[in-house]
C-alpha cells in the first residue's frame, strides 16, 4: 500500500509503511568472510588501540569494520571514504581539542565539522564521527591522526582486500577514486 493511499483512519503501521522489504540474510559463506576479515582487521587494530593507550578508537574501528566487511558495496565502506573519512574526522577533532579543550561544546562541533567537511570532500564515512569524539575526549595531538588512526584505517582497509579477494567475486572495492 503506498503512502499516498493511506486515510487517518487507518493505523500507525499502515501510515508507516514502505515499499521495499528487509533485505535478505547474508549467506553463511558471507558471514563467515565477515567474521573471518573482522577477527583479522579488529584483532590488529585493537592491539594497537590499546598499545596507544586509546581503547576509545576501538569503537569507530569496530563500526568500520562491520561496513568493509559485511556490507562491502556500500559508498560508505569504498577505501577513499574510509581512509578520508577518519583522516579527516581525526584532523578536526585534534584541531577542535586544541582550540577549545575537552567540552560539550567542543564535542558537538567537533563532530559536526568533522561531519560536514566529510560531506564537502565527498569522503563520509559515518564511524569518522566517532574519530572526532574520540580525538577530543581523549584529548589528542597531531601525531594521532598518523598513529594510529591512520595506520590502523590502513590495516583495516588492507586486511579487507585481503578477505574480499580470498573469498571471490571481487564486491570490493566498487571504486576507489
Amino acid at each position: 500500500m503506498a503512502v499516498d493511499h493511506v486515510t487517518p483512519r487507518q493505523g500507525l503501521l499502515a501510515r508507516i509503511r514502505t515499499a521495499s522489504k528487509c533485505p535478505a540474510r547474508p549467506t553463511t559463506s558471507d558471514m563467515l568472510w565477515c567474521a573471518l576479515g573482522s577477527l583479522l582487521g579488529l584483532g590488529i587494530v585493537s592491539f594497537l588501540s590499546f598499545h596507544y593507550h586509546l581503547p576509545l578508537l576501538v569503537a569507530p574501528f569496530g563500526a568500520t569494520a562491520a561496513l568493509i566487511y559485511g556490507s562491502c558495496t556500500s559508498p560508505f565502506a569504498q577505501p577513499r571514504n574510509v581512509l578520508g573519512g577518519h583522516v579527516i574526522s581525526a584532523f578536526v577533532g585534534v584541531l577542535v581539542y586544541q582550540l577549545m579543550g575537552t567540552t560539550w561544546l567542543s564535542v558537538t562541533l567537533g563532530v559536526i565539522l568533522a561531519i560536514l567537511l566529510m560531506f564537502l570532500t565527498r569522503m563520509v564515512h559515518p564511524p569518522g564521527g566517532a574519530t572526532a569524539l574520540t580525538a577530543i575526549l581523549t584529548g589528542q595531538g597531531f601525531m594521532f591522526i598518523l598513529e594510529p588512526v591512520l595506520l590502523g584505517t590502513v590495516v583495516l582497509l588492507g586486511v579487507a582486500l585481503l578477505v574480499h579477494r580470498c573469498r571471490g567475486g571481487g564486491c570490493y572495492p566498487t571504486y576507489w577514486f
